[in-house]
């Protein structure tokens, strides 16, 4: 074998060339730590979020064409990058250059929110533009499905995607024929005269134009290098590992044989992710480059033959060119195939993994294998004795020796058979999310009548998801064939599949009776489906399907994207250059979009550094018996290793009144506890002797993960906590009807985008540190590490320059892991980083409290709620943390939007064996709102009244009392709520809802209304105040630095505006650059929504104060510009700096008496969504949802749409598909994006319309503008209400009338599991007790 060793490949345009490149080295670590190119981000690392997304072009000799694909850095080894060229976020522009269009039109459409996902999304654009000049929004929308985004909501995203498109500006659904900017529904309503209104907040003239001429080219010598020069076998040899590249088939067999066992590798989507997670270690891979024989497309007599090496996308779009060239009936398996190919993974993974690695790694949720199988396709292999074809079967699929590859042979090519005339194949799958999600099951079919006498001939069906591998019901099709195609036979198919793809009760994956029920589920769409066909091709014979029927068949509406925003701010006379009230782009937006935004990973390596990795543990609740370093100590790179030893008397810390340890070597109480810290030279060592630490446990009892598990043991935190008015007891005694019932609801992830990241950075003089994070609450970082490293707060500072997400969850967890990594730091004298790895910040951080609440409510035959007697349970894990503080917010709002005069609600916090859950956006709301409606919603169904009907007769009127006596106008309330009905045309689509289900027996649709109100304070005043600086320069400029952090809601934006309009300068005077405890002393954590109305008033305050001083300069020269102001002021003496200050919002709350006035204010709003849900799968799609809102004076709409519509997506999230997964023993399963499902693009309501109710009152905030940063989270349980409104519409027509109990989230499997009909009653039930369970309900 002549073997070059020398890798070479261009990025950005630059040429690259490694001699010395270690096989195991990934693209990103690569751009990032070696490249300083930090613009491509780390998201989760096993390609599942996109941040890392970068285009990879390749240069075929033979078709003479450059094929850009996007790729995930993350999973892209560097060698496998020969001869390439990468373009990343900062080859397409920059503002030191010029910024590309898609980077304008991201910002400028307010596409990005903490940013830290934009350069994905950028390159996913890019890269179709790249490809399709003018892409159809489809396209846009299919390329951004492997992008993940927390904070946005993805309308704006959808919105810059809209402006490359042909027909840009419209909703693209022409309902009628008619679009739908001629129907007067994307009008304004008459507003009064003089009003200022504005609906859209960018204006696309600006934008730059696209120019593909200005694209960088594909370098020349890599085109010359692939057409002349000599190919050879490239062999890379790191400390571990050998990468062989063979250019040639017979060098790829030669390397097969000298290494049997080595994995062939195209893409590595399936072995990177087992080599990072499952810790699959390969000494050797053989990854083949451009071989000309893995790539054929060839049309044969018998089939298409399809080369092993293809991508999937490339795979896709061959069956697609083949759909349409062949006769429909010769395409049946391949419209089958593009159907799951569409909702594969993401685009990323598509384009890069192959063909034949998704059929050889035979993974049991595969979505081509089960119909490759059914389409009796053959495997073409290859080794140094010849050629042989083995049949893509059951016994292939099984792994059986004689039916599987030989270690020496290759698979070649794939051909997959025509089908014939009267053979149909149909492909069923069913996900936690539309797309880019794991199949729960998976299926394909295919039935063979051989003539049209309806008699089955051949019938294959294939499932996955169901087994340790795709799962063949061979028996079952033997059974059925000679039947002919009718009810009855589907009734014997059902039973005999059933009872042979038998699942047992503690299958992995859980949700086993919900895969039994879709087994036959998707074997009822088949028969559907072919009776339908076999009527069109001779309605003489075959009867025609009931019209209730036809929807079965169909799948969920996916319309085009339409939205619109309506605001007005009042103010008739504003001045041109008052930026208070105007769609200001985010401060950061460009670069967000450029990759020039800094996050605290980002900083460049500081000489010396070392890196910190945790050790967790492995157990719920045990004792430590030993922990054994000496292993971890002795492997290369390893500085040290922390454990609670080095941290004697500065071990704990106490937030309120709980001291908690920071190590904790004796004992543990949850999976994922901190035990010990490991400090290497590099983040590799570092995370490879973690594995190494050993640490024997000795369990112990008892172990409590849930709610009712604790209440059993009397495992609380804390005393109780009480909310009382009227006289409960007495109202029950005068009522109609008592109702008592019970609703759960699970946890939620925060999942933001930036994971917890730390940089500590020891000076050399007088003891001082400095700490780079992401984190809410530098203040508390400082104490927390000064405490630890027993130092004064004066010589320990904490900067944070912007945060890549958070919702609360980079509070108290981040000071413990601030304050290890600065004693590592301290100890060492050197800088120490530690960014945390997705699935170990799933682990340790913990998320949103689960519920359980339980009511009993006493309510009037017409709808009247007298009296509700409430008692909630929060899961507050392993340590107290900040559940109190959710546990009291919870239910001082826990009423929402109603009047109950006799109200009773006692809340305790559970304590468990769980990593400690925290603070996330809604604190606590969020669940106790929705308890609070459900109950609502089951007094309706026992009046017979619409949920709608009995919300607005329980509502608050005018002038009111919450329940701890504190008095609001509830008039915006009301006025929200009406204007929520006439925007959504309720009762014209309610009754439009009712006809739908009166006509289809299989699909449902749901309508469902709620209102809010959501109480905006802090519990302390102390808790809300605000400390600003500003600074005028003697050039005219301004710094400003205040409190809060920027994370992604604009803060710093809005601030700089504020200043721009009290000190009468243009926005581009005033900079901010970070907020650090340099600067501003003792700030409060960022969160509550209350950000920039603090700091707001305090940077107003030191704008106010140098106003004040500047008087008598001004006014002798009122003409003049700020720098002459600012030099004669400095001529006079007069200080040009000045500290602003809020002392917070007067607030007092007494728990004894159950009395006080906790709140400053309340926003108000209401939000209607209508579903249409699969009643055999559980599938649901939002088609449209309309929001009002109450803000006050918008300081910014822009950014309070973003706000809005991003906390919806979130809260829509929490309510229906985000789920959060535990062992029997207290293990996380749900570690990252490939096992916990957050909104994708594909999630978004088809039609999506805000509206901001006009301001009408002054208040003393800051220009009486509100906080919304959370009560957008709750508006999305309207969409957790449609579905339940769906479901029982199906429930009712199948004779189901008693109470219906949903829990939270309504994922696909509850929604199916309730609708319940034939199918739910046929499959067998295991009996509880009688097995161990894969998972838990925490």
């Amino acid at each position: 074998m002549d073997r070059a060793t020398e890798l070479l490949f261009y990025v950005n345009g630059c040429k690259v060339t490694e001699n010395n490149v270690d096989p195991e080295t990934m693209l990103l670590p690569y751009l990032r730590k070696k490249l300083r190119l930090t613009g491509t981000k780390y998201g989760c690392g096993g390609g599942g979020c996109g941040a890392c997304t970068v285009m990879i072009s390749r240069y075929d000799p033979i078709t003479k064409k450059i094929r850009h694909y996007p790729a995930n850095a993350c999973l892209t080894p560097v060698c496998s990058l020969y001869g390439v060229a990468v373009t990343t976020i900062e080859g397409i522009g920059s503002t030191k250059t010029r910024i590309h269009a898609v980077q304008e039109r991201m910002a400028k459409c307010h596409g990005t929110q903490c940013g830290f996902c934009t350069p994905g999304m950028v390159m996913s654009i890019y890269t179709l533009l790249r490809n399709h000049p003018e892409p159809t929004l489809d396209q846009l929308t299919d390329a951004l499905g492997g992008n993940l985004c927390r904070c946005t909501g993805y309308r704006p995203i959808i919105d810059v995607c809209k402006t490359f498109c042909k027909t840009s500006g419209c909703c693209q659904s022409k309902e009628n024929g008619v679009c739908c900017l001629n129907q007067g529904i994307n009008e304004s309503p008459e507003f009064e005269e003089g009003d200022e209104i504005s609906l859209k907040l960018v204006s696309e003239e600006e934008f730059l134009p696209l120019d593909p001429t200005q694209e960088l080219i594909f370098p020349p010598e890599l085109m010359i290098m692939a057409e002349k020069q000599p190919q050879k076998t490239r062999v890379f040899v790191g400390d571990r590992m050998m990468w062989i590249s063979p250019v040639t088939l017979k060098e790829l067999l030669e390397a097969k044989v000298k290494y049997p066992q080595a994995p062939i590798l195209m893409g590595n989507t399936s072995v990177g992710p087992d080599v990072k997670f499952k810790g699959v270690f390969h000494p050797v891979i053989i990854s083949p480059d451009r071989i000309e024989e893995l790539s054929v497309v060839n049309y044969a007599c018998n089939g298409l033959t399809l080369g092993a090496g293809l991508s999937l996308a490339q795979v896709k779009d061959a069956l697609a060119d083949a759909s349409l060239k062949l006769p429909e009936e010769k395409t049946q398996t391949y419209h089958a195939l593009l159907k799951h190919l569409r909702t594969l993974a993401g685009s990323q993974i598509r384009n890069m993994a192959s063909l034949g690695g998704h059929i050889v790694s035979r993974h049991l949720d595969s979505d081509l294998n089960p119909l490759l199988a059914v389409g009796n396709c053959t495997l073409n292999l290859l080794s140094k004795e010849g050629e042989r074809q083995i049949p893509l079967n059951e016994q292939f699929l099984r792994k059986c020796p004689s039916a599987d590859l030989k270690p020496e042979e290759i698979l070649i090519s794939v051909t997959i058979p025509y089908s014939r005339k009267w053979e149909f194949v149909s492909a069923f799958r069913q996900a936690q999310r539309q797309q880019n999600a794991l199949a729960v099951v998976n299926s394909g079919m295919r039935v063979f009548f051989g003539e049209g006498d309806g008699i089955i001939r051949e019938l294959s069906i294939s499932y996955g998801g169901v087994g340790p591998t795709t799962i063949c019901a061979k028996n079952s099709c033997q059974k059925l064939v000679g039947r002919p195609w009718n009810e009855e036979m589907l009734d014997a198919a059902c039973r005999l599949v059933l009872h042979e793809v038998s699942l047992p009760g503690s299958a992995p994956g859980g949700k086993v009776e919900f895969k039994r029920t879709l087994i036959i589920s998707f074997l009822f769409k088949f028969y559907l489906e072919v009776s339908q066909i076999l009527k069109r091709m001779d309605p003489v014979h075959y009867p025609s399907l009931a019209d209730k029927y036809e929807s079965a068949v169909e799948d969920l509406p996916s319309r085009r994207h339409w939205s619109t925003f309506k605001y007005q701010n009042g103010e008739t006379k504003k001045l041109s250059q008052d930026p208070i009230g105007r769609p200001i782009m985010h401060l950061s937006g460009i670069k967000h979009a450029t990759g020039e935004a800094i996050y605290c990973d980002d900083m460049p390596a500081v000489h010396g550094e070392l890196f910190l990795a945790f050790v967790t543990s492995t157990r719920a609740h045990a004792k430590i018996v030993s922990i054994e370093l000496s292993e971890a100590l002795s492997l290369p790179g390893v500085v040290d290793i922390m454990t609670e030893e080095h941290l004697h008397g500065v071990n704990s810390y106490c937030f309120i009144t709980q001291t908690e340890k920071i190590l904790d070597s004796a004992e543990v109480f949850c999976v994922g506890q901190i035990v010990c810290a490991v400090i290497a030279d590099s983040e590799i060592h570092a995370k490879r002797a973690a594995k190494r630490v050993k640490i024997v446990y000795q369990d112990l009892e008892p172990v409590i993960l849930t709610i009712e598990e604790a209440i059993q043991h009397n495992s609380f935190y804390e005393q109780e906590r009480k909310l009382e008015c009227g006289n409960v007891d007495e109202a029950f005694k005068v009522v109609d009807q008592i109702l008592e019932g019970e609703t759960h609801m699970g946890g939620q992830e925060h999942f933001y985008m930036e994971t917890q990241s730390m940089l500590a950075v020891p000076r050399a003089e007088d003891q001082e540190m400095d700490i780079y994070v992401s984190a809410q609450g530098p203040t508390f970082i400082q104490d927390i590490v000064a405490s630890v490293l027993k130092l004064p707060a004066n010589k320990v500072m904490c900067h944070v320059k912007r945060v890549g997400g958070s919702f609360g969850g980079k509070t108290l967890k981040t000071g413990i892991m601030a304050a290890i990594t600065a004693f590592a730091a301290n100890k060492h004298g050197r800088a120490v980083r530690c960014i945390l790895e997705r699935g170990e910040d799933m682990l340790i951080t913990g998320g949103r409290h689960p519920y359980l609440g339980k009511y009993k409510v006493g309510f009037m035959n017409d709808g009247r709620i007298l009296a509700l007697d409430m008692q909630y349970y929060s899961n507050g894990g392993s340590t107290l943390d900040e559940s109190v503080l959710v546990l009291e917010t919870g239910l001082l709002k826990m009423e929402n939007a109603y009047q109950f005069p006799n109200l009773r609600c006692r809340a305790r916090v559970c304590r468990t064996n769980l990593p400690s859950n925290t603070a996330l956006r809604g604190f606590g709301f969020p669940q106790t709102g929705l308890i609070t409606e459900s109950c609502i919603t089951k007094v309706a169904a026992m009046c017979g009244l619409s949920p709608e009907k009995v919300r607005m007769i329980n509502m608050y009127k005018e002038i009111a009392q919450t329940p701890c006596k504190q008095e609001f106008s509830a008039k915006n309330l009301i006025q929200c709520w009406k204007e929520c009905m006439a925007m959504s045309s309720y009762s014209l689509r309610k009754a439009a809802v009712e006809k739908f289900n009166s006509e289809n027996y299989w699909k449902k649709k749901g309508l469902a209304m709620v209102p809010l109100k959501y109480p905006i304070g802090l519990d302390s005043r102390a808790a809300a105040q605000a400390a600003a600086l500003v600074h005028i320069y003697l050039d005219g400029s301004v710094l400003v630095t205040h409190g809060g952090i920027e994370m992604g809601q604009g803060v710093h934006t809005k601030m700089i505006q504020v200043a721009s309009r009290e000190l009468k300068m243009p926005l581009s005077s005033v900079h901010l650059r970070g907020t650090s405890t340099e600067t501003v002393p003792n700030t409060n954590f960022s969160g509550a929504s209350l950000v920039a109305d603090l700091n707001g008033l305090a940077i107003k305050d030191a704008c106010q104060t140098l106003l004040k001083r500047l008087e008598p300069i001004i006014s002798k020269n009122p003409q003049g510009t700020w720098k002459e102001w600012a030099h004669a002021a400095f001529d006079e003496s007069i200080s040009l700096s000045a500290t602003g200050y809020f002392r917070g919002y007067e607030s007092n709350m007494n728990w004894e008496t159950g009395e006080g006035h906790p709140f400053e204010y309340f926003v108000f709003g209401a939000a209607c969504s209508e579903v249409e849900i699969d009643c055999l799968t559980g599938a649901h799609k939002n088609i449209r949802t309309d929001i009002v809102m109450d803000i006050g004076y918008s300081i910014n709409p822009a950014l309070d749409r973003g706000q809005i519509e991003g906390a919806f997506i979130q809260g829509m999230g929490l309510y229906t598909i985000e789920e959060l997964n535990y062992s029997p023993q207290g293990v996380l399963y749900t570690r990252g994006p490939d096992q916990y499902k957050i909104p994708a693009i594909c999630d978004v309501p088809a039609e999506l319309h805000i509206s901001l109710l006009p301001p009408t009152q002054n208040s003393n905030t800051l220009y009486s503008s509100k906080g919304l940063g959370e009560p957008g989270v709750f508006l999305g349980c309207s969409v957790f209400f449609a579905i339940h409104d769906a479901v029982n519409a199906a429930r009712q027509e199948r004779g189901l009338f008693g109470p219906l109990k949903l829990n939270s989230p309504l994922t696909p499997e509850k929604i199916r599991m309730a609708c319940e009909d034939k199918f739910t009653k046929m499959i067998p039930r295991d009996k509880p007790g009688s097995y161990v369970p894969w998972n838990v309900r925490i």
